[in-house]
């Protein structure tokens, strides 16, 4: 299992400090959740802290843009330094067009469902994606519980993209853990998102190892 730490619940305060254990780490890479208190009821951070990360990350940068309008953006999100970029799918009226801009500019394009938007959505650009990510938490705050629902829901997308002939991963975003991460994999994830499990563990590069391990 592939393991996407989330700086949502780092210490801003040492960002830093923190963004330098996860190159320790065995964490495959970063991820940054952008929030713009419309799309989602929270405000987190914006490109001045992502070009801050990326002058310290070894790993590549998943940025995730819980933002509306989130096509506008994609150069700032490519010139700090981003090798992955994350629209909601419910946030962009033409989603075709975002996602071959985003490719445009170098960046593996990636669209995120919310909990309640099936992954029916993505029939007819699945072929196009790099990721997808399923949120197992209503977006906007982090140590939220595990929708359950989600299990199945990966198992429908992992179906949609074989028969697409996708080469697009999954990506799990929310409550993840030990106890949810077996279940992820089983059901056909290649990406966990972890924040809370990561940064208030004892041990966070055991914790991420533990993930990895699944």
């Amino acid at each position: 299992m592939k393991v996407s730490p989330s700086l949502l619940s780092a210490d801003f305060g040492n960002i830093a400090r923190d963004v330098e254990m996860l190159n320790r780490s065995s964490a495959d890479m970063i991820h940054l959740d952008v929030m713009d208190g419309v799309f989602v009821p929270n405000i987190s951070f914006g490109f001045p802290v992502i070009e801050a990360v990326c002058k310290v990350a070894q790993k590549p940068l998943d940025v995730h843009l819980m933002i509306v309008e989130p096509q506008k953006y994609i150069t700032q999100v490519r010139d700090c330094g981003a090798a992955i970029m994350n629209v909601h799918q419910e946030a962009c009226v033409h989603l075709h067009r975002t996602v071959e801009a985003i490719k445009k500019e170098g960046m593996k394009a990636a669209v995120t469902l919310n909990p309640s938007t099936p992954v029916c959505m993505l029939e007819d650009i699945i072929s196009d994606l790099d990721m997808v990510l399923l949120m197992s938490v209503n977006p906007g705050f982090g140590g939220q519980k595990f929708i359950g629902n989600t299990i199945e829901k990966i198992r429908r997308l992992r179906e949609l993209i074989a028969r697409a002939g996708s080469h697009a991963e999954i990506e799990v975003d929310g409550g993840v853990n030990a106890d949810t991460a077996p279940l992820l994999a089983e059901a056909g994830a290649d990406i966990v998102v972890a924040g809370s499990y990561v940064f208030k563990a004892a041990d966070p590069l055991e914790a991420i190892n533990g993930l990895k391990a699944v």
